[in-house]
């Protein structure tokens, strides 16, 4: 089963993680590059989508909705997103008004609820864990958006920085975790540099360690999977998660949880 998707070059729509692909059961993931000026039209068809934009400007339109001249960003260390999210059967058009990268984030869905055009200042910026594992987390698309199964966000770490503790969220056991697929795509500044991701299970029957570069992507179907920046690169993280209870809420790695709670000792200190 491989689950590190190794970067693809080039422009127009690139299918990266497929339906179904490698023990996903609603997750999908796309990215759309285009030069200024060009149009690409779609469907959502069968899958709700999160149009999050990585670089440039771009208008998204549709029957009923009109988002123009959408997005600032020069490039993913460049601030907070700008994104789009559209329900299922729903027709677009995405012109670059510069030249644009999106990372497109689906679900399967049945919903059809609202287009919502999301602006840097709705994204909720929060300062996750302490220490060598700190870093700044944007929530993108949380239970205020009326999604079905969509849950997304970025991560940054900065070099030599941790996501971590190590957690899962494979099961539907209230409270301590929900049943959530997930898959992470990567951008690294300087763009030479790395991270890793490890991807292991309980059992070990997955137990691995995967070196990413600039525009890899991780398919994260279950298990455990903590990620680092290397020493002198800063690491981003374009993650989303699918499922049917849409919670912000993992289980760690028994053998890690005192770093939890560690965690919450030196936050009631500040």
């Amino acid at each position: 089963m491989e689950l590190l998707k190794k970067h693809k070059e080039g422009y127009g729509l690139k299918n990266i993680v497929a339906l179904k692909e490698a023990g996903l059961k609603k997750s999908a993931f796309d990215i759309l590059k285009i030069e200024t000026g060009e149009v690409y039209a779609g469907n959502t068809k069968g899958v709700e989508s999160a149009f999050v934009i990585l670089s440039g400007t771009c208008s998204i339109t549709g029957e009923g909705f009109k988002f123009e001249n959408v997005g600032s960003r020069k490039d993913v260390f460049s601030g907070k997103p700008t994104a789009v999210y559209l329900p299922c059967q729903t027709g677009y058009e995405v012109k670059a008004v510069t030249e644009v990268e999106i990372g497109i984030c689906s679900a399967e869905s049945t919903l059809k609820s609202t287009p919502v055009l999301i602006k840097p200042e709705d994204v909720k910026e929060v300062e996750l864990g302490t220490l060598n594992w700190s870093r700044k987390a944007y929530f993108i698309i949380d239970q205020g958006i009326n999604s079905q199964n969509l849950f997304l966000g970025e991560t940054h770490l900065s070099p030599g920085k941790w996501a971590f503790p190590p957690h899962r969220h494979d099961n539907d056991k209230l409270p301590e975790e929900v049943d959530m697929e997930e898959i992470y795509h990567f951008r690294v500044n300087p763009p030479t540099g790395f991270g890793i991701q490890l991807s292991y299970t309980d059992d070990r029957s997955r137990d691995d360690a995967y070196l990413v570069r600039n525009g890899d992507t991780v398919i994260l179907p279950d298990g455990y999977h903590p990620a680092c920046a290397s020493p002198v690169d800063s690491l981003y993280m374009l993650w989303f998660m699918a499922g049917d209870k849409r919670m912000f809420l993992s289980r760690p790695d028994e053998d890690y949880k005192w770093v939890t709670r560690y965690e919450s000792l030196m936050k009631s200190l500040k």
